[in-house]
């Protein structure tokens, strides 16, 4: 196949064309904005790949849109360009409106435009696949409770919204178009290349740094933990034998207190950073609680039954396992993470023109 990923040079979308070029023989093309979160350091394993593309654009521009699917002729999108950061869409919540709906309708018009001009068969084979969060479901009152693929939505963040609402235009274009439209939605991702305002980077370089690690409110909030490397296999798994007009749900079978993800990292670099910073005997010792974040959801978990059972899928890694793995990439991949510090990813762009 060549596949269309939007976003492709975000945290999740780096990792699944990471994996899409070094794990099957398909070919792929990049659509991304480079906003502040996308980053073409992460795409330099693969980057002089001949299955690889680049195209720089933004999803709300039907006119990019359109000649890039006429010019790479995609058997597939994979659509994961997203504005995802949630204290930023209470900051600031029109960026997040703008292109997660007007941008998702955009690249629905755009798909389903180049879709209705393909011959029967390969119109037959299309597909559309749209990247959500669980976040959209809002959070869970019952310590057993999971959110299952029919789960009300009760989203509490702008952000939530935003992507509530996509959803649903992706399943009204395939109900009432009739468009082979695919939608998941994953737990809280990590691994390495996450962009550092994330809670597990965040903490990871603060700490490096000795710097406080802030916990939101008494930090018992819980989340499911899916490492990005399983999700991009997911993803894979779902465009290839998931069946039109489905949703799938991913997640890590792994809930974790924020606390006790924060300590298991601070246990990791007791054990692997030999030069701690100054005064810092042990780094749970920087553990700072701060006021909690409005709208804050207090629980997480997703029943992955049905993409467990239907496309036999699971999470290779634990959270043992993958914590243990992304604490080390940070640790030995410092070159990736300070030009996102210090701004220098942004600024040359790795000959995008930006």
């Amino acid at each position: 196949m060549k596949i269309l990923v939007t976003g492709g040079a975000g945290f999740i979308g780096s990792a699944l064309i990471r994996y899409l070029v070094s794990s099957t023989d398909n070919d792929v093309i990049n659509l991304d904005k480079l906003t502040y979160a996308g980053n073409l350091d992460s795409l330099l394993p693969v980057a002089d790949s001949a299955r690889y593309q680049f195209e720089q654009a933004d999803i709300c521009d039907r006119e990019s849109l359109d000649r890039i699917f006429a010019t790479h002729k995609p058997d597939a999108v994979i659509h994961l360009a997203a504005e995802s950061h949630v204290d930023r869409s209470i900051d600031g919540p029109g960026d997040f409106i703008q292109t997660n709906l007007v941008g998702t309708y955009s690249m629905l018009e755009a798909g389903r435009s180049y879709w209705s001009g393909l011959s029967e068969s390969a119109r037959a084979g299309f597909r559309f696949l749209h990247v959500s969060t669980d976040e959209v479901y809002g959070d869970l009152a019952g310590s057993d409770d999971l959110f299952r693929e029919d789960t009300s939505y009760d989203p509490s963040s702008p952000y939530a919204a935003t992507k509530a609402g996509s959803d649903h235009l992706v399943r009204a274009w395939g109900r009432t178009f009739k468009f082979p439209v695919l939608v998941t939605n994953c737990s809280n991702n990590y691994g390495p290349y996450q962009f550092p305002e994330k809670l597990i980077p965040h903490m990871i370089l603060n700490a490096l740094k000795g710097k406080p690690l802030p916990m939101y409110g008494d930090g018992t909030q819980i989340r499911d933990w899916l490492y990005v490397d399983d999700h991009a296999r997911a993803l894979y798994r779902v465009l290839t034998t998931g069946i039109p007009s489905q949703t799938y749900n991913i997640g890590g079978l792994n809930e974790k207190k924020n606390i006790d993800v924060v300590r298991e990292i601070c246990a990791i670099m007791d054990e692997l950073v030999t030069d701690k910073p100054a005064d810092v005997s042990r780094f749970e010792e920087l553990i700072t609680f701060v006021k909690d974040r409005p709208g804050h959801d207090e629980r997480y978990a997703i029943d992955a039954e049905k993409i467990n059972i239907e496309l036999d899928w699971q999470p290779a890694e634990d959270f043992a396992s993958g914590i243990r793995k992304t604490v080390r990439w940070y640790l030995e991949n410092d070159l990736w993470w300070q030009r996102v510090v210090d701004g220098s990813y942004r600024l040359e762009r790795l000959g995008a023109g930006a």
